[in-house]
């Protein structure tokens, strides 16, 4: 899912018929989303973003605080937190970020990741003025917005435990990939795509681990139940990486097996997964995503500054990442 898009400016892209304008959008929902789901989106960010260091909770994947971005939700993430309504042909989101970026439209644009053409129409005006019950219209031409669906893959979690004897294994549960749905503004002349701006793309389906029980007990052993979250096999480059980034870094197996299901299931290890109700972005679904900037300029695109920052925000609010993904559990959201 990660692009890497060259950086134009605005105002410039506006002017040239060769360039597009790379604008952002940070989404955030004002009323109560019951759906579960969790968004991913390749919007540029802008290079202004300042840094955050007010560490908050919201998830973005059930029908919790991240989903229910009324006002009352966003002043207790952070009281320099806004959102201004964008709507891009017909499909609205929120764009989400600090008060002192989001003072004009073009302000609001660039806050998140929406691509302009030169020859969209957007109202009001670049330069006016926005507040949170401000509604900024996109409409293109020729274009219209697609939905795809790709998989995400299951991993597979082995569990000791001393209910089966040593050596014997049972699967207790089957894996079954999860479904990652993408939504794009797609701009064609005839039958030929000339131009294809993703937009959201949210986990629609999680994926579930295949969970193999792997027997401990001896004659001489007593049997109970192991409450291990056992070892997590991992799939892919990014969870190859995240991995081996943690035992290096002196976090266990387990440590694995718990990041792994919380980003699993947050943004499908999707490194650009922006939400389009609560503007939360990346990996973890920071919220917002500029929040990651302490961990590194990069933040919008690198996978690794990305999990960082997921690594040390589970150790500053919950303690480590075993007890995030306990919180994460009971409330589905961290």
């Amino acid at each position: 899912m990660t692009k890497h898009g060259k950086r134009t400016p605005l105002i410039k892209s506006l002017l040239s018929s060769q360039q597009t304008a790379k604008v952002a959008a940070l989404v955030a929902a004002a009323g109560l989303i019951t759906a579960a789901g969790v968004v991913s989106r390749n919007f540029y960010q802008s290079d202004s973003t300042a840094p955050i260091n007010t560490v908050t909770a919201f998830s973005a994947t059930d029908s919790a605080a991240s989903r229910s971005a009324a006002r009352g939700a966003i002043n207790s993430a952070d009281k320099n937190t806004t959102f201004v309504t964008v709507k891009i042909n017909g499909d609205s989101r929120v764009v989400l970020g600090e008060k002192p970026d989001m003072t004009t439209v073009k302000d609001v644009l660039e806050t998140g990741n929406i691509t302009l053409d030169p020859s969209d129409s957007v109202s009001p005006a670049l330069d006016s003025k926005v507040t949170e019950a401000t509604v900024i219209t996109i409409d293109r031409a020729n274009a219209d917005v697609e939905t795809t669906e790709t998989e995400i893959a299951f991993n597979e979690v082995r569990k000791e435990t001393s209910d089966l004897p040593k050596g014997q294994e049972k699967v207790e549960t089957e894996g079954q990939n999860g479904i990652l749905e993408t939504t794009a503004l797609v701009t064609k002349a005839g039958d030929k795509v000339v131009s294809s701006n993703v937009f959201a793309s949210w986990v629609k389906q999680a994926p579930v681990d295949k969970v193999i029980l792997v027997g401990t007990a001896t004659s001489s052993s007593s049997s109970s139940s192991s409450a291990s979250l056992g070892t997590t096999t991992p799939a892919g480059e990014i969870q190859s990486w995240a991995h081996q980034y943690l035992l290096s870094n002196g976090y266990s197996e387990e440590d694995f097996t718990a990041a792994n299901y919380i980003i699993s299931h947050e943004s499908g290890w999707s490194p650009t997964a922006t939400n389009p109700t609560s503007g939360a972005y990346g990996l973890a679904q920071a919220y917002p995503g500029s929040k990651m900037v302490s961990a590194g300029a990069d933040w919008q695109t690198n996978y690794k500054t990305q999990f960082k920052w997921f690594v040390d925000y589970c150790n500053q609010r919950y303690g480590g990442i075993v007890q995030a993904y306990n919180h994460w559990m009971t409330y589905k959201n961290y």
